[in-house]
């Protein structure tokens, strides 16, 4: 492990040397198996970033680079078997390492400076990817309380906060003592009907309105806030979905304006329809969307700094 200065014998030292130093920014890229994996990972200062490129860009570098240093490029077979023992050797196993990686870059610039310009454009220094904001913290409950959903049409989670504080969470699904969507108790959300049909005889709670049951109106108080990871689609799409839907609809903005909610985040794109939006705006009521910093996979020709025809 080295820099301009800087040489550890072990990863164990290393991580001493950066836990003392913390304050300042480090890259490592050699990172060879799990073990120094596992030593580095345990900070919470730690991220990990893999980077690749489709093969064929990558073999076209190499041929290009073997060009500058008057080297003879190897056929695309014998680099395409060489890829496959660098990526799946035993005792490196890169593919495991970047399978544990929390960004996965992919990288079809042909430039340095493009390269850079999307790294920056990514704001890896974000603070947020180390600890989160109040707002994806909440928005990361309302993901795990999605996972408790028994509807077999979406998962939906939701999470009421006051000053916060978590005061309820809900998720979607049939009332309790009720037998679970998921194993047959809402007829219609176990047939083939298009989305927004047949919605009168839908036994699934929402989620907005689980977490809103779970509190009650003297919990809420004002000033709260609603949390919900609802996937909606912009009324444009909205017939391109199987189960379409308003975020929120009709009869859950109601209640969120009854119980007192001043606010609702919700963590992607959303259709209001004229109804809903009326009430919350009568009401007082603020709506807006929470972006996380991105993370997974990420297409650097996304990030609107290199155009694809440009890669």
């Amino acid at each position: 492990w080295t820099s301009a200065a800087l040489e550890f014998p072990t990863a164990l030292l290393l991580d001493q040397y950066v836990s003392e130093n913390w304050r300042e920014n480090y890259v490592l890229t050699t990172i060879w198996n799990e073990a120094i994996l596992d030593t580095l990972a345990k900070r919470p200062h730690f991220i990990l970033l893999s980077i690749d490129a489709p093969i064929s860009v990558r073999w076209q570098r190499f041929r290009e680079r073997c060009a500058q240093e008057n080297k003879e490029a190897p056929a695309l077979d014998d680099f395409v078997l060489r890829n496959d023992e660098h990526l799946y050797d035993p005792l490196s196993s890169l593919a495991t390492l970047s399978s544990r990686a929390q960004i996965r870059i992919l990288n079809p610039t042909t430039t340095i400076p493009q390269l850079q310009a999307s790294l920056d454009a990514l704001n890896l220094l974000d603070p947020a990817r180390m600890r989160p904001t109040w707002d994806q913290y909440f928005m990361q409950l309302a993901d795990l309380a999605a996972r408790r959903s028994n509807c077999m049409r979406r998962q939906v989670g939701c999470v009421l906060v006051r000053g916060k504080r978590v005061i309820s969470t809900g998720y979607n699904g049939t009332p309790r003592n009720v037998t679970n969507c998921n194993e047959g108790g809402c007829a219609r959300c176990n047939t083939s009907k298009g989305g927004g049909t047949g919605l009168s005889t839908c036994l699934c709670l929402h989620a907005e309105e689980n977490a809103l049951l779970e509190a009650g109106r003297e919990r809420v108080g004002d000033g709260a806030v609603l949390y919900c990871n609802t996937q909606v689609f912009p009324f444009s799409d909205i017939t391109a979905h199987a189960d379409p839907c308003s975020c929120p609809c009709l009869t859950c903005s109601v209640k969120i304006v009854q119980v007192g909610i001043t606010e609702v985040v919700f963590s992607q794109s959303y259709h209001m329809d004229t109804q809903s939006a009326k009430i919350f705006q009568e009401a007082g009521v603020h709506l807006r969307q929470y972006a996380p910093p991105r993370e997974g996979l990420v297409n650097l020709c996304d990030l609107g700094i290199v155009k694809p025809d440009q890669a």
